[in-house]
């Protein structure tokens, strides 16, 4: 049996995806994207839009790789070979957006996002015209995977595999094998695992056992898993659950009709259409989509969130759809309000993750033996996340955790990309003050050029509203691992002019993370988590700018910070 992967193990985020597409998109390169020129010209594309990182390669495998990553996905119309019987005129031009790509390409939330993926992943059969190096019948991976799970549910309470049963079970079978014999294999991993002395050392056997009778490298079967995993949540029908997945619970009678489908295409070119157009889901049929809604209003009622119904239209999959998406929403905000009551508790993981952050190891075991990573390609969304964190774990906010962050976040609460521009990257109302947080990994001198004029700008325009609204103070707290000087005299000065050339006071107290991080940590472990002391801190810090220049007010305030930590 050969393992199957989702998606592309070179592009492991499937959201980057996105935007890739939307890069590609607004450039001139559609519909051209064959040979060596046309690879090292969307490379060059991707990395102006922040995409991947430019660095001193001028291969055009990057190129290569993205325009492969999408179209296998039916984001890119493919090339269509001649001798599959039918023409590429009967598919789409080549290399263009499909119309499930320009679906991804509109979509602005992240259940939007989630649908797309989800018609793609759907719409997924190996093996295929672009995957044919299969010796089974041809299957559904995403629907064959949400079998498993559910039968899992049903023989032991909880739909859920966790990583070593994906890499070394569910993704090395397929719907030909009996659905029964998987579940025994899976519950026979997990018993010897659940009895060994190490699990560590336990799956490192496993995988070498594995790689010997499958002639694979142990680390394939890592790597296919972890692809498949974030695949595979990139549809919104599982959460993670440990270094596993579980079924959404929201999403259960979805799942149940999705599986039921066990229909394959009957051609390569039925393969090619609805893979590009995005598969057909049971919400697309009126009455499968009025099961699923009367599913989630169940779910309402159960967490006691009034929702009225009755005056709003269900005489079609659109209408349904409508009030659905707004329901997922509602559900969507209580989880989110119940994870940021509970970070206080995980006040240790958030320290942990700055740790990384700051610091070029992207990996780090906690004291309860679970490993936390950070994607060397969303360091910038994870730094907004990991702040976004802490201050919900400092808690006392008058907004909402989603009115907090401008970033989008999944299932998993998980950073999908950085906040956009025109805005700050996070919002926190006190009771007495407003607090804008801003974050960058930039170090260098061009630090103050890419930030100077826009943090103080978005600070700004904070201060007029809240003056008008609320009349709270409004502070600034910019974050980064090193802070330039130029920076910090910018934010020193703190002045910002209107457009009838008021002169406004600003306060932006430049930081390194490694000291809030200190001060953050002290705050927990002294239990003096008090959020006036932030305000005390940033006072402090702000007082003694006209006494220094901005070197010197940058070792300041490191001090202070310091200083305050050691007395909580």
């Amino acid at each position: 049996m050969k393992a199957w992967h989702f998606g592309n193990t070179t592009v492991r985020s499937p959201f980057r995806l996105r935007d890739g597409l939307v890069a590609l998109a607004s450039s001139q390169l559609q519909g051209n994207l064959h040979g060596r020129d046309q690879e090292i010209a969307f490379r060059r594309v991707l990395g102006e839009c922040g995409v991947v990182e430019l660095g001193e390669d001028e291969t055009y495998s990057v190129g290569r790789k993205w325009r492969s990553a999408l179209s296998k996905l039916g984001f890119l119309y493919p090339t269509i070979s001649s001798s599959l019987g039918f023409s590429q005129a009967e598919i789409g031009p080549v290399d263009t957006i499909t119309p499930n790509g320009w679906r991804l390409v509109r979509a602005e939330t992240v259940p939007a996002m989630q649908e797309c993926f989800l018609r793609s992943l759907a719409a997924h059969y190996i093996p295929s015209p672009v995957e044919r190096d299969f010796n089974f019948p041809v299957f559904s991976p995403l629907r064959h995977t949400l079998s498993v799970m559910l039968e899992l549910e049903r023989q032991t309470g909880e739909g859920h595999i966790n990583f070593i049963e994906m890499a070394l079970v569910v993704q090395l079978t397929s719907s030909e094998d009996d659905l029964q014999s998987v579940i025994s294999r899976v519950l026979e991993l997990r018993s010897r695992r659940d009895d060994a002395p190490n699990r560590r050392q336990f799956d490192n056997a496993a995988r070498e056992e594995a790689a010997e009778y499958y002639d694979y490298q142990p680390t394939t079967f890592n790597d296919y898993a972890d692809t498949n995993f974030r695949y595979i949540k990139a549809t919104g029908l599982v959460k993670s659950k440990g270094r596993g997945i579980s079924l959404a619970p929201e999403k259960h009678v979805f799942i149940q009709k999705l599986v039921q489908d066990k229909s394959t295409p009957d051609s390569d070119k039925t393969y090619f259409v609805n893979l590009c157009k995005g598969a057909s889901l049971p919400t697309d049929n009126k009455e499968q989509a009025l099961s699923v809604l009367d599913d989630l209003l169940q779910q309402l009622n159960k967490r006691s969130i009034p929702f009225d119904i009755s005056d709003k239209p269900v005489n079609s999959p659109a209408e349904i759809a409508v009030i659905r998406h707004n329901i997922e929403g509602l559900l969507a905000e209580k989880n989110e309000e119940e994870y940021a009551n509970k970070q206080a508790a995980e006040w240790e993981e958030i320290t942990a993750y700055m740790e990384l952050i700051s610091n070029p190891r992207r990996s780090k075991t906690l004291s309860n033996g679970e490993e936390i990573k950070v994607p060397q390609a969303e360091v910038p969304a994870y730094f907004e996340w990991v702040l976004w964190r802490a201050f919900l774990a400092i808690d006392s906010l008058v907004n909402k955790p989603y009115e907090a962050r401008r970033f989008k976040i999944d299932q998993d609460f998980l950073p999908v990309g950085t906040a956009p521009g025109n805005g700050p990257d996070l919002i926190f109302e006190f009771d007495d003050y407003v607090l804008v947080v801003e974050v960058t990994l930039t170090t260098n001198s061009r630090q103050e050029a890419a930030e100077g004029e826009p943090v103080r700008r978005h600070v700004a325009n904070l201060v007029i509203e809240h003056q008008a609204r609320t009349g709270k103070p409004v502070y600034g707290l910019f974050i980064a691992n090193k802070i330039d000087s130029n920076t910090a005299e910018t934010f020193r000065i703190g002045v910002w002019y209107t457009n009838d050339d008021s002169k406004m006071k600003l306060d932006i107290i430049p930081v390194k993370l490694e000291s809030f991080k200190f001060f953050f940590e002290a705050l927990f472990k002294s239990g003096t988590i008090q959020i006036q002391l932030i305000r005390d801190l940033l006072e402090k810090c702000g007082s003694i700018r006209t006494a220094h220049e901005a070197p010197a007010w940058k070792r300041e305030i490191e001090h202070i910070f310091a200083t305050q930590g050691a007395q909580v």
